[in-house]
C-alpha cells in the first residue's frame, strides 16, 4: 500500500511527514522494560514489566505517521484573548465557540486549527484517522476526526485546544501536531460471544 502526502503551501521550509515508529517519545525510549531492572514474579501471578512491554502501547505509538509544526508558535492570553504568535505564512485560524458548543475540550476561547499544508491520498477503499499524537506530552488537545482520503485528498485543517486555556509559552518547530493512521473501511457485523 502507498500512502501519498501533498505539499500545498508554497513554503519550502515545511518539514515532511514522518513515519511515527522514526519519533519514539524520550519518555518511552528512557524506561526500563521491568521495574527495578529485573524481571522477577510480582507475587501475584504476574512480573514487573513497565509499559514498555506493552505491545498495544508500542503500536499506537508507532502507527501511521507523525505532522510536525513547521515553526515555533507562541501562546499567550492578552486582553482576555487566546493569542497565538509565529512567522512565515498562516499557520492558525480560528473557529467560533458555537461551532463546536459545549465539546469536552472547549476551554472559554474559540478553537484554533493548524492550517495543515499536507493533502493526503490513499487508495481505493481506505481512510485516515487524525488524531492526537498519542502517548505524547503535549500543551493542546487535538479533535480527532476520520477522513476518506480516497475521495477527498485535500488538507484537513487541524483543530485543537489548549489543555491549560491560560498557558503561556513557546510550541517549538518540529513538534508533533497530528498524527494519520491509514485504514481500510470495511462493514462490520457485530456479534456477542462467551454467553452460554
Amino acid at each position: 500500500m502507498e500512502i501519498t502526502f501533498i505539499n500545498t503551501f508554497d513554503f519550502q521550509g515545511i518539514e515532511k511527514p514522518i513515519p511515527a515508529s522514526e519519533s519514539i517519545p524520550d519518555w518511552y525510549k528512557n524506561i526500563d522494560s521491568y521495574m527495578g531492572g529485573k524481571k522477577i514474579p510480582d507475587g501475584q501471578g504476574g512480573t514487573t514489566g513497565t509499559i514498555k512491554r506493552c505491545m498495544p502501547v508500542f503500536d499506537a505509538i508507532t502507527a501511521g505517521y507523525l505532522l510536525t509544526l513547521p515553526v515555533d508558535i507562541y501562546v499567550r492570553v492578552k486582553d482576555g484573548k487566546q493569542w497565538f504568535e509565529w512567522s512565515e505564512f498562516e499557520l492558525i485560524n480560528f473557529h467560533p465557540i458555537e461551532q463546536a458548543k459545549n465539546h469536552p475540550d472547549e476551554n472559554g476561547f474559540p478553537f484554533p486549527k493548524f492550517m495543515n499544508p499536507w493533502g493526503v491520498l490513499t487508495p481505493d477503499g481506505y481512510s485516515v484517522l487524525i488524531t492526537q499524537p498519542m502517548h505524547r506530552e503535549l500543551p493542546f488537545n487535538v479533535l480527532p476526526g476520520i477522513v476518506d482520503t480516497d475521495k477527498y485528498p485535500a488538507p484537513v485543517n487541524i483543530i485543537f485546544s489548549m489543555k491549560d486555556p491560560n498557558f503561556e509559552g513557546m510550541i517549538p518547530k518540529g513538534t508533533v501536531f497530528a498524527q494519520v493512521i491509514p485504514f481500510k473501511r470495511e462493514p462490520w457485523k457485530m456479534v456477542y460471544g462467551g454467553e452460554k
